[in-house]
Order: structure tokens, then sequence, then C-alpha cells
């Protein structure tokens, strides 16, 4: 009978540790910017893949398509943004400056959307 707590405590720890590394898909503005810099804006907020020298990087990160080949924006020779959403799994955090949620801490697919998917979402930001 003494083991019933322990279980229950494990099966808990099990439970919450799922819900961290939980799969979500998040939808918005993807924008690079500038070299190395490269982050999402949905309806909840700005979401750091990477900031240039940082060494943090999500995994996954080649699965970043090449945006220019699709409905894409330029602001900067060849960077800007494009529409899409990522498949990933997110970290929630004030550390990342004022601006961000958190941080998109693994990537496990990118969908290009059409630039007027964005545009006509109102919940979205206006991109840099």
């Amino acid at each position: 009978m003494r083991a019933t707590p322990f279980i229950l405590s494990f099966a808990l720890t099990i439970a919450a540790t799922a819900t961290v590394f939980a799969k979500e898909n998040r939808c918005g503005w993807i924008q690079n910017p500038t070299p190395g810099n490269y982050w999402l804006d949905d309806g909840e907020g700005s979401w750091m893949l990477m900031a240039q020298g940082s060494e943090q990087e999500p995994l996954g990160m080649e699965n970043m398509p090449d945006f220019t080949t699709g409905d894409f924006v330029q602001t900067n020779g060849y960077y800007g943004y494009a529409c899409g959403c990522i498949q990933a799994e997110t970290e929630r955090s004030a550390d990342y400056g004022d601006s961000f949620v958190g941080r998109i801490t693994a990537i496990y697919s990118v969908k290009q959307l059409p630039i007027s998917q964005c545009r006509g979402d109102k919940a979205l930001p206006k991109p840099e």
C-alpha cells in the first residue's frame, strides 16, 4: 500500500514532462530580417528561433525552407518575411527580451503559406 503515493507521484511527473515537450503548431509571420535572426510572430506574441551572435538554435533548424522560392516579401536584400506554420516545441520565458513570449526549441516541420493568409489574420501584428 505504501507504493501508491510513489506511483501517483511518478505518473504525475511523466504526464507533466509529456506536456512540456508536446508538439504544437504555430502560424504567423516567419521573419528573417538579417543574417542569423529568425523569429515567428503569431497571435500570442513573438517566438525566437535564432539571434545573431547566439549559439542557441532550435533542433531541426535544417527543416526551415528557402522562403524566397515561395510567397516572400524582401525587406533587406535577400532577407525579409513569409507567412507560414511551424510544428515545434516551445519554451515560454521572459528571458529572451521584452518583446518575446518565448523560444522555439525544436522544429519538426514548416509549411509556407500565401502572404495574403497572414495579412487577412487580424490577430497577427504587422510584420517588421
